[in-house]
């Protein structure tokens, strides 16, 4: 490799970690203020319009993303990105009623999407595999600052200049990532291919709006998350839902494990408060125990060349752990158990998911081009958040629903560890 490829393969990855570690930032900065944000703008009553903007932006970026690289190419991505986040941070910040605050992060999630669409995309064509399993680490490792300082320090700033200000914090860090990933991608040739039919692919938005939107009422929520599956799978390769050997069984293999994982995880405070009486001070360690140990062992099974046989071993991991707490919720268990199950939980996502990231990503002899890969690949983490949590919310309403959400979150784990199984090495 030359020096000059390899400069930019470099500035590349520095890029796309810095972009995670600001969407982390974002992510803890949006969630400590909305409280602040709902007072301000006397939408207390509209809480599900706040929190909508940005992942329906998401959602709506999702199918068009191949469709605005293929027509613009690089630098008119790029700068329709930048424009589009920017202005909606700024209308959010600036916003006088709960819409416009909406709006403006409807504006900055649907930039969010496309570039994040972009970045792996460029990282599919310009990163060897090696490199790529150390960025996946690294970018998971950028969550561990923002979730141990950031809501505190986001409320110490927040007092001193208020939330408008506040909400712009992440902008350097964007700039910063971005100047990067241009330097490096910058003569970057458009999209290779032309992009799927957009008719069902926009069910993918049309169904998420329900399910964010659904205020709590369940026959709305599992209404939406069956439509965003079905405008998913018009959206992923073929083969993606029969866990076809190679790719396609590496991304119904995300899909499953978002389901699992990130359905537990959103349910986690209620189980620890409300299913096993902990305070809060006890329910902020178990927290924190699953994302620290997913993050320290992504580091350390980045340096092994056997990370790609990880994901198997490390998703079964995972749904052991998530099948314990349900089991200690049955049985009246310890908060030593507890704090021990979800932290092996945390650290068998660790081993698997770089492994399992890279092979979702890799096109082999499939013939499938970056950037399908890469809207592949987030449509299939996003879209199983939601359904898993669609699914776990509707359930944990129901009597005896905690018990029965984390049993079926450690069935689609397990169901992942032998999607994982089918895919190539």
């Amino acid at each position: 490799m030359s020096e000059t490829r390899r400069a930019g393969s470099l500035s590349l990855a520095a890029g796309i970690v810095a972009l995670e570690f600001a969407a982390a930032v974002t992510g803890f900065v949006g969630s400590t203020l909305l409280p602040v944000v709902a007072v301000d703008l006397d939408a207390r009553s509209a809480l599900g319009l706040l929190i909508a903007g940005s992942s329906l932006g998401l959602f709506v970026a999702l199918p068009l993303a191949s469709r605005v690289l293929r027509r613009l190419g690089t630098r008119g991505t790029l700068a329709v990105g930048m424009l589009a986040y920017l202005g909606g941070l700024v209308l959010s910040a600036t916003a006088q009623a709960a819409w416009m605050f909406a709006l403006g992060q409807f504006s900055s999630g649907s930039a969010s999407g496309l570039l994040a669409v972009f970045g792996i995309s460029s990282a599919i064509r310009h990163l060897d595999d090696r490199l790529r399993v150390r960025v996946v680490a690294a970018s998971s490792a950028m969550w561990i600052l923002p979730a141990l300082v950031g809501p505190a320090a986001t409320l110490g700033l927040e007092h001193l200049v208020g939330w408008r200000w506040t909400l712009l914090v992440p902008v350097p860090f964007v700039l910063f990532g971005r100047l990067l990933v241009v330097r490096a991608v910058r003569d970057d040739p458009p999209a290779e291919a032309a992009p799927p039919p957009l008719g069902r692919t926009l069910l993918v938005p049309l169904g998420a709006a329900g399910v964010v939107l659904s205020a709590g009422w369940w026959p709305l929520a599992i209404l939406g998350a069956a439509i965003t599956a079905v405008g998913m799978i018009a959206i992923l390769p073929a083969g993606t839902a029969r866990l076809r050997p190679g790719t396609p069984a590496a991304l119904g293999a995300m899909v499953l494990f978002a389901v699992g994982y990130f359905g537990a995880d959103s349910l986690i405070t209620v189980l620890l408060t409300s299913g096993f009486g902990m305070s809060l001070g006890q329910a902020a360690v178990v927290l924190s125990a699953a994302p620290l140990g997913w993050a320290v062992t992504s580091l350390v099974a980045a340096h092994f060349a056997s990370a790609r046989k990880f994901p198997t071993a490390g998703l079964s991991l995972t749904a052991l752990g998530t099948a314990v707490l349900a089991i200690e919720l049955a049985t009246g268990g310890s908060f030593g158990v507890v704090v021990v199950a979800w932290a092996v939980g945390g650290i068998g996502v660790g081993l698997a998911y770089p492994g399992l990231y890279i092979r979702a990503t890799t096109a082999g002899a499939s013939g499938f081009t970056a950037a399908e890969l890469a809207t592949a690949v987030i449509t299939a983490e996003c879209v199983g958040q939601l359904v898993g949590r669609a699914i776990g919310g509707t359930l944990s309403s129901a009597g005896g629903g905690l018990f029965a959400s984390y049993m079926l979150f450690a069935v689609a784990l397990m169901a992942a560890a032998v999607a994982a199984s089918r895919t190539s090495a």
